[in-house]
């Protein structure tokens, strides 16, 4: 059986570092981000949240979209805005797939109810669900608190 805090060790970004990175980089750090952990993450958890075709669509998507924006052709830009969505939505199907997978893990191998906001999923996606693998070992001590006051009061 796995420890809690396996995920954690293995992906080995902090959500700070992960943001400031994607700024300096100006978006291309979430795409190498994903690519180098949704292996290890699949691993982890047992479930497929990608493969490398999707990833290649993201960055496909984002990348074309940053090449065509901005070059003062009108139906480049719209053609650009249409690929930043197409990426974002990828970006976003993604999340729900990876926050699915946590939420399974983390009830099957270590009994814990993790609840993890739909809304922010759908927001922040890969920055959410790398929150959300960093927080994994606090979710389970806070589930560790919770059930042994319950058996306390049970006695």
């Amino acid at each position: 059986m796995s420890t809690i805090t396996d995920l954690k060790d293995q992906v080995d970004t902090k959500t700070l570092n992960f943001v400031l990175l994607s700024i300096a980089t100006a978006g291309i750090y979430p795409i190498l981000w994903l690519y180098n952990n949704f292996r290890v993450i699949d691993n982890v958890t047992g479930a497929q949240t990608a493969n490398n075709n999707f990833i290649i669509w993201i960055a496909v998507c984002m990348g074309l979209s940053g090449a065509f924006s901005g070059n003062g052709d009108e139906t480049l830009d719209v053609i650009g805005g249409i690929l930043s969505i197409a990426g974002g939505i990828l970006y976003i199907v993604w999340a729900f797939r990876a926050r699915k997978a946590l939420q399974e893990y983390a009830l099957n191998e270590h009994k814990i109810d993790l609840r993890m906001n739909g809304f922010y999923t759908f927001g922040f996606n890969v920055y959410y669900i790398n929150y959300c693998i960093n927080d994994l070992p606090e979710a389970h001590r806070k589930q560790q608190i919770l059930s042994s006051h319950q058996d306390v009061k049970k006695s």
